[in-house]
């Protein structure tokens, strides 16, 4: 397993390339066939859980020292780019499995971490992420749901939305207002067990794309939990969630990267079969001309995600934070965006073929939109660019 910060800011080194072959396979194996039908039945994906946990692929971040595999920023994005490549709603396990637990690893307390990562890299739990809010999506620093100190335990009340894999997660990271006067500087981050006493969930929510991955309110009510499961000190909630996204945006660019190549690997092959006025449609400089600006985009892209994931590896390691900040919103706006604008040209590939679900481009394309939403709008991204300018 890849655990290395030392490769090429573009170039994956042997083991990388190692990692990718066998995700690969296993993704075309075990998770492809099963993806339409997860989007149509809009169900978890069972299926893929099961063959990434077999083949330790569902949480390669945690350190070794818990139990993990401890796979750097680049392997990951690999397995994500490489899993979305066939169902994005699969990626979604990987992705947000870092997403939920990298709180914990960048700001919670050893005993924290002994804790909550050991069943996460054994596959026995799911982490998610618990920041959005009814009336706090952009302006996240805006949240009402509240964490009051009784004793040695925090009693939390509000209502997270927009959860990703909400009810099939067992733990949950959530950012809850400690001091109402401080605004994002009095925002605590807490684990939330599903099992906790107050906890419940919404309906499911009727979503365009990410089908197999379940989006639900968390609703908190009187949920008392022990003062240990504060993530780091009173009111450094709000930094380490930003400071998570910087990393975590790296891997929604890496799941629109694999998005957009599913949709051009299946769109070449359709255009060779494809046949028009006695020849593949392959052969028209028109068509060329589209699926050259959709790959040399998908290269573009690619270079700029793993740049950041370098780049987040360095961080982690210590490095200095740099202009991972704007790299990690920059990759990720700008993959999502080709994401969009590959999907759609495959359907358009396909013709009437494309607009049917009898092919997966109508489906990447459904999924690939989110890509431009969660984890910050591409408006956000774009703001926070501006913000830091390296």
């Amino acid at each position: 397993m890849a655990g290395s910060a030392d490769f090429d800011l573009y170039r994956p080194s042997e083991e990388h390339d190692m990692l990718r072959d066998a995700i690969r396979s296993l993704a075309e194996a075990k998770i492809a066939p099963y993806a339409a039908v997860v989007d149509e039945e809009s169900r978890f994906p069972q299926e893929a859980l099961e063959a990434l946990v077999a083949g330790d692929l569902h949480a390669i971040h945690v350190p070794e020292e818990y139990g993990g595999a401890g796979a750097d920023a680049l392997a990951t994005v690999i397995v994500i780019e490489e899993v979305a490549r066939v169902c994005a709603s699969s990626s979604l396990i990987p992705a947000v499995n870092k997403l939920g637990s990298l709180p914990v690893i960048l700001s919670g307390s050893e005993d924290l971490k002994k804790k909550y990562m050991a069943p996460l890299a054994k596959g026995d739990a799911m982490f998610s992420y618990a920041l959005s809010e009814p009336d706090a999506g952009s302006d996240a620093a805006g949240m009402k749901t509240k964490a009051v100190r009784d004793g040695d335990h925090y009693v939390l009340n509000g209502v997270k939305r927009w959860i990703t894999n909400a009810g099939v997660s067992e733990y949950y990271t959530v950012m809850a207002v400690t001091d109402p006067t401080k605004r994002s500087k009095g925002i605590s981050a807490f684990v939330v067990e599903k099992s906790d006493e107050g906890v419940s969930f919404g309906a499911p929510e009727k979503k365009l794309g990410i089908k197999g991955s379940p989006t639900r309110e968390v609703y908190l009510d009187n949920v008392r939990i022990p003062a240990d499961r504060m993530i780091g000190e009173e009111g450094t909630g709000f930094a380490t969630a930003m400071k998570t996204l910087d990393h975590t945006r790296i891997t929604i660019a890496a799941q629109a990267l694999g998005i957009a190549q599913g949709a051009l690997d299946y769109a070449k092959g359709y255009v060779q079969e494809r046949k028009q006025f006695g020849k593949p449609i392959g052969d028209f400089q028109g068509i060329q001309f589209m699926l050259a600006d959709m790959a040399m985009k998908i290269e573009a892209a690619r270079a700029l995600t793993y740049q950041a994931a370098a780049k987040s590896e360095r961080v982690a390691a210590g490095g200095g934070e740099g202009d991972l900040t704007f790299q990690g919103a920059a990759a990720k706006c700008f993959a999502s965006d080709v994401a969009m604008e590959v999907t759609t040209d495959a359907v358009q590939l396909l013709g009437g073929y494309g607009y049917t679900r009898d092919y997966p481009v109508e489906r990447m394309m459904r999924d690939a939109k989110i890509t431009q939403i969660y984890e910050g709008t591409n408006q956000v991204q774009r703001v926070v660019m501006a913000r830091n300018l390296p």
